[in-house]
């Protein structure tokens, strides 16, 4: 006799049946969660599989086979879109040839595949939680449509025979949902290799263990040995380097912390000589003989480094006077008190950054110059990538991973960037300059992307229905018409900004695009700095792999309280993977515009430029500033001269 079946307690039977309507909505979620992203230089479409294994299908290439990190059985198909299929109807070395304008896009790739993949994790999961929603919402509206079309005697009848059923009913629609979804998601994949050898060419690699099919498997044994001889050296070289900031700027504390200290002794004893009282026979409490005896030998009279009376003009002139002196100096024109300077260990510092192209070898680096420089704002000053195009968002996601915890990368995109590069910046938490004054850390930032678009192989374009002039035009109208005035402004070219300085509206200019580092220097009534490459990027050259020339990132020092910037100091990186930490040296102060027209008559060049206009602060050839002024962007890059800006 079977003994009657125990109806569990409502609560039970109304959680077991939200489970049995849950799972199979997240296995589908999951189980059909696609991603259209990049994978090194092309475009891919992502899906989840369930067969513990990543494959990566380039068509009439073959794949690539690796074991999936992911748990639960999970895996992921990744089909390469951009493969013709005419390349089946070449040998190995053709194929290899057409695939060869792609190496850069592979090689920083290799050099760093978490960033793409932790972008394709959380666009996966993305899609798999907004599917999961879907599904839930349409399991939701049938069930109460059952609901109300059963009817209340109905709707009896049935609790009494499923309620004591809960369990297995629950059990079983679980169990069904789990093989069904397993089994849909594999149907299309190829059957398990784990009995292929790996391909020895990735050893050492993220990708070690891959095992490959098809005519790749030719092409990547033929000459996949010196794509990963060069991702290993690309790997040590940048290593190397990043070891060798680390020792520069070691030697840098030393040395600051030796010429503070002395400088603290020298101070000390000018306070301790002030106090003395004077020996018999010297003059007496009037001092008179004491200041005639301080004014012969410069030193003691003047304890703070200040410079003699009358020469403070000067100190203005050349920019090279000391910047304690300097900040908040009393106006010459009325007995107002000034603001106290903020103390050193509470000014706002800046690490400057420039035409990065893609160079994600130097992610580690810029990593280190902001943590080192105590970085809380990053000035991108634009050319993040080469193309501006959705397969670049891993070279976006490695730079951004450079910033440290806390601290705001501000970007002015440039003229290699695009729309679509300052959306994949906003992301990530980057603020974008886009015409508009914003305050970060008590600065205020002017700045936008570049008027025009260039693109490799096609020239450039405008990039929006105004022309660089009228551009230049509308940031110094904004600038001038700022409420609380602004202390940056940072774009991309430099032009971009000229009309702003000329009218003292803006006390300094940031840029890069010449990939020649000006500066710091007066134009017209504001300081112009242009940034060299920090990817090192040289005419006729990739970025791809060690340094061609010099990378170069910039620190600036700014007091929040007086709104001027203090000082500046130059890191740079060598080819030979040496690395140079500078002296920071006090920022000039911009000359009036009443000193200007009584010294510098006759000198000014026609276009208001002045001699020294577009020099390289290096020593290198002039640069052009206006209508010949080039991106000097790497040619893999930039082969023909239609990449020039008209």
């Amino acid at each position: 006799m079977n003994r009657p079946r125990r109806t569990p307690p409502r609560w039970v039977r109304y959680t077991l049946s939200a489970l049995a309507l849950l799972v199979p909505c997240v296995v589908f979620g999951v189980t059909t969660a696609t991603a259209n992203l990049s994978l090194g230089p092309h475009e891919a479409r992502y899906e989840v599989s369930t067969d513990s294994l990543v494959v990566v299908d380039l068509g009439p290439l073959g794949t690539l086979e690796i074991d999936s990190p992911l748990p639960a059985g999970l895996g992921a198909r990744i089909t390469v879109e951009e493969i013709p299929a005419d390349l089946t109807a070449f040998d190995q070395a053709t194929t290899i040839a057409a695939l060869t304008q792609d190496l850069q896009g592979y090689l920083q790739f290799f050099g760093g595949p978490q960033d793409t993949i932790e972008q394709v994790t959380r666009s996966l999961v993305a899609d798999a939680a907004r599917r999961t929603g879907l599904a839930v919402l349409v399991v939701a509206a049938a069930g109460t449509g059952l609901y109300f079309l059963l009817g209340g005697s109905r709707r009896r009848e049935l609790g009494d025979v499923l309620a004591p059923r809960t369990w297995e009913i629950t059990a079983g629609v679980v169990v069904v949902t789990l093989v069904f979804g397993a089994l849909s998601a594999s149907a299309e994949e190829p059957a398990a290799t784990d009995s292929r050898p790996a391909s020895a060419v990735f050893a050492g690699t993220p990708l070690e263990g891959a095992r490959i099919t098809g005519r790749l498997a030719g092409v990547v044994d033929t000459y996949g040995g010196m794509l990963m001889n060069a991702y290993k050296d690309n790997e040590a070289f940048y290593a190397r380097a990043n070891t060798a900031l680390g020792v520069a700027w070691d030697e840098r504390d030393v040395l600051e912390e030796a010429a503070t200290a002395q400088r603290e002794a020298e101070e000390q004893a000018a306070r301790d000589a002030a106090t003395e009282p004077p020996a018999d026979g010297e003059p007496g409490a009037d001092g008179e003989a004491t200041g005639e005896a301080a004014g012969a030998d410069g030193e003691a009279a003047d304890p703070a480094g200040a410079a003699p009376s009358g020469s403070e003009g000067d100190q203005a002139t050349d920019g090279t006077g000391d910047a304690g002196a300097r900040r908040g100096a009393t106006p010459t024109g009325g007995p107002t008190e000034s603001p106290t300077p903020t103390p050193e260990d509470e000014l706002v510092s800046m690490l400057v950054v420039s035409d990065l192209h893609c160079n994600i070898g130097m992610t580690p680096l810029i990593r280190t110059a902001a943590e080192r420089s105590g970085a809380s704002i990053v000035l991108n000053a634009g050319d993040t990538t080469m193309n501006g195009t959705s397969v670049e968002q891993f070279c976006v996601n490695s730079f951004t991973s450079a910033v440290p915890d806390g601290a705001t990368m501000v970007v002015a995109d440039g003229n290699h960037d695009s729309v679509e590069t300052s959306a994949q910046e906003r992301k990530r938490g980057v603020k974008i300059l886009d015409g508009d004054v914003i305050e970060v850390d008590g600065v205020r930032i002017l700045g936008d992307r570049d008027a025009l678009e260039t693109r490799i192989g096609s020239g450039s374009k405008a990039a929006r229905p105004e022309t660089p002039a009228e551009q230049a035009e509308r940031l110094a109208q904004t600038a001038c018409d700022a409420k609380d005035g602004i202390d940056l402004l940072l774009v991309h070219s430099p032009r971009a900004g000229n009309e702003a300085l000329e009218t003292g509206c803006v006390p300094l200019q940031v840029s890069g695009h010449t990939h020649r580092r000006s500066g710091p220097e007066q134009f017209g009534l504001g300081i112009r700095y242009v940034n060299a490459s920090t990817a090192g990027a040289e005419s006729g050259e990739p970025t791809v792999g060690p340094l061609k020339g010099v990378a170069e990132m910039t620190v600036l020092r700014f007091d929040p309280v007086l709104h001027e910037f203090v000082d500046w100091q130059l890191v740079q990186v060598f080819p030979d993977g040496s690395a140079q930490v500078s002296a920071r040296e006090t920022f000039p102060v911009p000359v009036p515009e009443e000193v200007l027209d009584e010294g510098a008559e006759g000198t000014e060049e026609p276009d208001g430029t002045g001699a020294g206009e577009g020099t390289d602060s290096t020593g290198g050839a002039d640069v052009p500033d206006d209508a010949g002024m080039t991106d000097g962007a790497p040619a893999a890059t930039i082969a023909d001269d239609s990449a020039k800006e008209e």
